[in-house]
C-alpha cells in the first residue's frame, strides 16, 4: 500500500485548492492509498534564508513537514497560480525542507525517489496551465518523479458542488484516472525502493 501526501499550496481557509487536494485524497483512499491531508497553513515558517538557517538549523515545522515527506511514498500537490507562478507558500516549503539537518543526510532526502501528482484549480479559463510546469520542472530538477497525468480545473469559484465534489463529470473523471495512475506509479516506485 502507497503512503501518500496531499496538500496544496495555499494557506486561505477556503481556498479551492484544497478542496481540489481534499478530493484527490478522497479518490486515492477508495484506490487503496494510505493517505494523509495537510494544510499548510500549520506548518508556519520564515522565508528562506540562508543566514538564518546557518545560525539557527531548519525551523520546527520545516523538520515535521520533511519528516512527513520522508515517510511518505509520494506527493500530490495542487498548486494555485499567482501572477502566472507558483506561490510563495509553495516554494518557500520546497526550500526549506530540500535542506540537509547533517552532514551526514544523503542530499533532498525529502524528494528523490519520491513520485508527485500536479494539479491546479484557478478562477479564471487558464486552469492552472501556467503554473504547473513551473512546479513540474522545479520537482524533476530535485529528483521527483512526476507522472505526465495532471489536472486543470479553470472556474474553479464555481466548480465544486457544497460537498466538495467537482460539477463536472468529465473533470471529476479525469482527476479519478489521475489519482489512480498516481497511486499505481507510487506503488511500483515503493516496491523497487
Amino acid at each position: 500500500m502507497a503512503k501518500l501526501l496531499f496538500l496544496a499550496g495555499s494557506a486561505r481557509k477556503e481556498s479551492v485548492n484544497k478542496k481540489l487536494a481534499k478530493l484527490a485524497a478522497e479518490m486515492a483512499e477508495k484506490a487503496g492509498a494510505d493517505v494523509t491531508f495537510i494544510d499548510l497553513k500549520d506548518y508556519d515558517m520564515p522565508i528562506y534564508d540562508g543566514d538564518l538557517e546557518d545560525a539557527e538549523g531548519l525551523p520546527e515545522n520545516a523538520k515535521k513537514l520533511k519528516a512527513l515527506f520522508i515517510e511518505n511514498d509520494g506527493f500530490f500537490i495542487a498548486c494555485p497560480e499567482y501572477n502566472s507562478s507558483i506561490t510563495p507558500l509553495l516554494k518557500n516549503t520546497i526550500d526549506w525542507i530540500s535542506r540537509k539537518e547533517s552532514d551526514e543526510e544523503p542530499a533532498l532526502i525529502a524528494f528523490k525517489g519520491k513520485v508527485a501528482a500536479l494539479a491546479a484549480a484557478t478562477p479564471g479559463t487558464m486552469s492552472g496551465l501556467r503554473v504547473m510546469p513551473i512546479v513540474r520542472s522545479l520537482l524533476g530538477n530535485i529528483g521527483v518523479h512526476v507522472i505526465p497525468d495532471q489536472v486543470g480545473v479553470s472556474d474553479a469559484y464555481n466548480a465544486f458542488n457544497e460537498d466538495g465534489r467537482l460539477k463536472d463529470e468529465r473533470q471529476s473523471k479525469f482527476l479519478k484516472n489521475t489519482v489512480e495512475n498516481f497511486v499505481k506509479t507510487a506503488e511500483k516506485l515503493a516496491k523497487t525502493n
